[in-house]
């Protein structure tokens, strides 16, 4: 099996035109806010990624992942001409998950706005993530679970060859969600070195 991998990134882009996009705003009216919001948890965010390289092979009726087995047909169509992926697991860490609670009780439309904050900071963590990748490896675009007919149940396999509780402090519970919620797992398909 491949070795684990792990990066920290300091610090990413900010876009606040996604932000308030996340958060439903059609004008930049509540971009003071946004600022307030981003001025609040800027210190309290962190951005780690674990990722492993595996082999990927296709029979006729199921694709091998090398670190599971799936039948998902959105998958494999994704995967087309791709020999190698990267699996990953990023997360933006659980101060945002804390806002967001507290704000809930007390002030409903900067919960909204941590929310969307925190959509846009993992997203934009994936993205970077990417962007690096693809710098040496011709990829195709990342796929997570629970898209098509991609089964969540796919996520215990994840955690259990990324270890992401001991390498970023991510966890699964029973019901196959991830705990910081700002996080993500996916699947990049490779399809050769530039």
């Amino acid at each position: 099996m491949n070795i684990l991998l792990q990066k920290n990134y300091t610090e990413i882009p900010i876009n606040k035109a996604e932000i308030l996009r996340y958060a439903g705003c059609k004008n930049d009216c509540e971009l003071p806010l946004v600022d307030e919001c981003l001025s609040e948890v800027k210190d309290k965010l962190f951005y780690k990624i674990c990722y492993r390289f595996f082999d990927v092979k296709f029979t006729e009726n199921e694709i091998d992942l090398g670190f599971a087995k799936t039948n998902s047909e959105s998958l494999r169509r994704n995967l087309d001409g791709c020999e190698k992926i990267i699996l990953f697991s990023a997360t933006i860490g659980i101060e945002i998950d804390r806002l967001i609670k507290k704000y809930n009780k007390i002030s409903p439309s900067r919960a909204l706005v941590f929310q969307a904050i925190g959509a846009e900071r993992v997203e934009s963590l994936c993205n970077s993530f990417n962007e690096e990748m693809s710098e040496e490896f011709l990829l195709k675009p990342r796929f997570s679970p629970g898209y098509g007919d991609l089964s969540l149940d796919i996520q215990k396999d994840i955690f259990n060859v990324l270890e992401c509780p001991k390498n970023i402090g991510v966890t699964l519970n029973d019901s196959l969600l991830m705990s910081p919620s700002k996080s993500v797992t996916a699947i990049i398909g490779i399809q050769g070195r530039k």
